[in-house]
């Protein structure tokens, strides 16, 4: 039977001022690339479907072919509020890009997503910004899912040096230490994979590729 992998991504456009964000390229391609090489079956979900927009600074440096082909996968994403059954995945990933930090927080179904699977010890999985979406997770006894955890996160120090902390909600990092994380710190923009049982966190665009690879570790 083959795996099947949710992968979950941001339906925001826009920070605070009208900033425009969205979903890191890298960080959704190359995770999509590795599970399709596994041959596992992946579902491309958002909290509201439909168009997952790319963050042009994804885009300024060269991007390779088989990453810039996953970018229609992100034109039409299924809406995670449809998916009624989701015991039926073995691995959900958050891949980074600030849009998640306006839009992934805020999703019940992505809430009822992660402790289902998590609690069935499924594999759960985040990169980058993408443990936004861990910030309103919590399991069925009301417990933050990441409370007492061992985790990577991008950083506050990673947020102030790309000058866009100001138009954040809040600075992740922070917001994971507050609700119980405890977070590995490795320098700006270098990689660092935290696995800690069946949750797999990676810190930024550099860590996805090991994140990825961690994930399927976990299934295979």
């Amino acid at each position: 039977m083959s795996k099947h992998v949710l992968m979950v991504v941001t339906n925001a456009s826009e920070m605070k001022e009208g900033h425009a964000t969205g979903i890191w390229l890298s960080e959704f391609g190359e995770a999509y690339v590795a599970f399709q090489k596994e041959g596992y079956t992946i579902t491309v979900a958002s909290p509201n479907g439909g168009l997952s927009p790319i963050d042009a600074r994804s885009l300024e440096d060269e991007v390779p072919a088989d990453i810039q082909a996953t970018a229609p996968l992100l034109e039409n994403t299924l809406d995670l509020k449809s998916i009624s059954d989701f015991s039926t995945f073995d691995a959900i990933f958050m891949p980074g890009g600030h849009g998640t930090m306006f839009d992934l927080p805020h999703s019940d179904a992505l809430n009822h997503a992660l402790r289902t699977l998590f609690e069935a010890g499924k594999t759960v999985a985040a990169v980058c910004h993408g443990p936004a979406g861990l910030v309103s997770a919590t399991l069925t006894d009301g417990t933050p899912l990441i409370a007492g955890k061992t985790i990577a996160t991008f950083t506050d120090e990673e947020e102030r040096a790309t000058g866009l902390d100001i138009y954040m909600p809040f600075l992740l990092e922070t917001r994971l230490r507050e609700l119980g994380a405890n977070i590995i710190v490795a320098d700006n923009f270098t990689e660092n994979v935290q696995v800690d049982g069946n949750l797999v966190t990676g810190q930024n665009p550099q860590s996805t590729v090991a994140v990825a690879n961690a994930v399927i570790k976990t299934l295979n």
